[in-house]
């Protein structure tokens, strides 16, 4: 069992940036690949970034890729989503989740994942 934890959201303007974190209880945690999601009201969760085992291995929305970075600390049990240059559409709960799966096909899809953290609410105001 995997406990995630999210932080750093908040209430910014438009054009800020906030840096979200998700930490994990598992010693096993650089066996995940994990993944952002965010969920805006009355909307499905939807995929935003996906990071591999070791880092090195980043995938990106359409909607986060050239704005925002994923990034891992393995050593902290800790994976990050930098956010640049945020948007009133950007306003959603975020998520983490971790999968075992290595097909990273797989990892844009909210059912591959086996472990989710409760979230952190970013609102971006115009």
């Amino acid at each position: 069992q995997v406990t995630l934890v999210e932080s750093g959201g908040g209430l910014v303007q438009a054009g800020a940036s906030l840096k979200l974190s998700c930490v994990g209880s598992e010693r096993t945690f650089s066996t995940y690949a994990m993944g952002w999601f965010r969920q805006a009201p009355g909307k499905e969760r939807e995929f935003v970034a996906a990071i591999g085992r070791s880092g090195t291995n980043k995938y990106y929305a359409a909607s986060a890729k050239g704005r925002f970075t994923v990034s891992r600390d393995n050593a902290k049990n800790t994976v990050y989503l930098q956010m640049d240059t945020l948007k009133p559409e950007d306003t959603a709960v975020y998520f983490c989740g971790a999968t075992l799966r290595g097909d990273f096909h797989l990892w844009y899809t909210v059912a591959a994942y086996d472990y989710w953290g409760r979230g952190t609410q970013v609102t971006v105001s115009s």
